[in-house]
């Protein structure tokens, strides 16, 4: 048993938390080029990496999913009701602070 459930059923949970967060990150990511452009969020990436606790999130049921949920709400909160554009939210997201 883990986490009080059978191995069976975690998986389950684990792979239809997977399933939710690459949906809503698909809308997301559709959402965000919409708003950019395509070609502008290709040439204004950064290199950024993911912290390993956003990697290890992968094998906590729904952790992705609220991750990506989580950077939905910053982007709407912190940019947008604050008047930065959907550009700046994606070089927030994508470059290191230093090189910004």
């Amino acid at each position: 048993m883990i986490i009080g459930m059978f191995e069976q059923d975690f998986a389950a949970y684990m792979i239809f938390g997977l399933i939710l967060n690459f949906i809503f990150s698909i809308l997301f990511g559709i959402h965000l080029s919409n708003n950019i452009g395509m070609q502008e969020m290709i040439t204004s990436k950064g290199d950024k990496e993911q912290p390993l606790l956003v990697k290890l999130s992968l094998f906590i049921p729904f952790a992705k999913m609220l991750i990506t949920l989580y950077r939905v709400t910053i982007l709407q909160f912190y940019f947008l009701n604050k008047g930065y554009t959907y550009k700046e939210y994606w070089i927030y997201m994508t470059h290191d602070e230093q090189d910004i």
